[in-house]
């Protein structure tokens, strides 16, 4: 059972998995900082120093503290409900570039594939049945005219 083991995990396509499994996992933490570092604060700042971040909606009061809540950090410490669509903004901005990573990267992938050559020319069609035949035939098998 070992040895079926060893066999299928070292198989080519199941190291490739795990292989791009580890770098999605390092590339998706690249992806969120740049989003929640990079491009955020200049489009919060765009619309007025508005943080994304912290779009919130109090669905229950915190027992701690009462509304109104200035952050989501503040709301989480009073132990309020909360909808975090700032979050999801964030979030779908980030998924949205990963995405286009990865088909940029798939699409360069493709490209650099080797193209397969064609299949070498095995028949020919009798000029005069017009069925398929060998190269090598000299007399049509199908109307037995000779070529």
């Amino acid at each position: 059972m070992f040895n079926e083991f060893k066999k299928f995990a070292m198989r080519g396509n199941v190291v490739d998995m795990a292989i791009g499994i580890v770098i999605g996992a390092a590339f998706s933490a690249i992806v969120k900082s740049m989003v929640d570092d990079v491009l955020m604060p200049p489009i919060g700042l765009l619309l007025g120093g508005v943080d994304f971040s912290d779009f919130f909606i109090v669905l229950k009061e915190g027992a701690k503290a009462a509304a109104p809540y200035h952050t989501l950090a503040d709301a989480k410490a009073a132990g309020a409900v909360t909808l975090n669509f700032g979050l999801f903004v964030n979030s779908v901005i980030s998924f949205t570039i990963v995405a286009f990573a990865l088909f940029m990267i798939v699409k360069g992938m493709n490209k650099l594939r080797a193209t397969e050559e064609p299949a070498p020319v095995t028949t020919k069609k009798c000029p005069h049945c017009c069925s398929d035949i060998a190269l090598e035939a000299t007399r049509c098998p199908h109307c037995t005219s000779e070529l």
